[in-house]
């Protein structure tokens, strides 16, 4: 589902400025969350971490505006290189704020188990299937950990804070839907990855959490994002203004051609998560 900002009167300096510092870009979107929650009585924040640089910033940026910050690891069948660095940002942050912070950790392994021992029947798993099925079992992994925080949000007067960015919400579509695409708010929406890891270094997070490869999580063989989509960050932000500003911005190489038609394929396969849920329409 499209994730779009909130209108928070006077709150809503955003983040168009391409020239903003990461420290007033910390300090734009820490105010924001405060006026949203404010505006809607909520006294609650819930994040799921996953020890990369995403939901590190986010937590840390939550953690900041003085409400009370409910971070939850949330492992299924995890590499413990993963699950390592979700403490490791967990600890970093109850040390900072702690009298803010609340660490969960659940490990939703047994969870998942009695789910695909009871669906995996019905999903019809041959050897022509199995990389649908094993995509499928990825993006149930993200709705079980979205049903979780949601869980926890509610009993806590709380709301689910998104992780995602611009690349991944709006470029390229690279969430599940109704799995990490489930949230209330969504912070660093309107901001790219590269300037999540330069906030990430403005808020002095651990080095090995900034230099991580960025990864879902969601793949017992730890394939990383690049591994998936084929392109860096830094490669995909190019295409995506490439994409954006066609009549200004033309590849130059035939590198960057060839990055900009894979831009466009990821786009227009994952389109319909960015897109409002199609309504069968009628006169009344």
């Amino acid at each position: 589902m499209p994730r779009e900002s909130t209108d928070v009167g006077s709150i809503e300096e955003t983040a168009q400025s391409k020239n903003m510092t990461p420290k007033q870009r910390i300090a734009t979107i820490v105010k924001w969350i405060r006026a949203y929650a404010r505006s809607a009585k909520i006294r609650t924040l819930v994040v799921g971490i996953s020890g990369g640089i995403d939901s590190s910033v986010v937590s840390a940026l939550c953690a900041r505006t003085g409400l009370k910050t409910i971070v939850v690891q949330m492992p299924i069948r995890q590499n413990r290189t993963l699950d390592n660095r979700s403490s490791m940002q967990a600890a970093w942050l109850l040390e900072r704020h702690p009298n803010t912070v609340t660490h969960m950790s659940m490990d939703l392994t047994p969870v998942f188990a009695a789910f695909e021992k009871k669906v995996d029947p019905y999903c019809g798993i041959e050897d022509d299937t199995y990389q649908t099925y094993q995509l499928a079992s990825a993006n149930s992994r993200a709705r079980l950990r979205m049903m979780t925080l949601y869980q926890i949000a509610q009993c806590n007067h709380g709301i689910v804070v998104g992780t995602g960015n611009r690349v991944e919400d709006f470029g390229v579509g690279f969430f599940t839907k109704y799995g990490d695409g489930g949230v209330d708010i969504s912070p660093i929406g309107d901001c790219l990855k590269t300037d999540v890891w330069a906030m990430g270094r403005e808020l002095g997070l651990p080095q090995e959490i900034i230099d991580a490869p960025p990864t879902d999580g969601l793949w017992t063989d730890g394939r990383t994002d690049e591994d998936q989509l084929g392109m860096t960050y830094p490669e995909l932000e190019l295409a995506m203004d490439q994409d954006e500003n066609s009549d200004l911005r033309n590849p130059t190489s035939p590198q960057e051609k060839k990055n900009l038609r894979r831009y466009r394929e990821i786009r227009a396969t994952n389109l319909h998560k960015m897109l409002p849920i199609p309504v069968c329409k009628f006169d009344w």
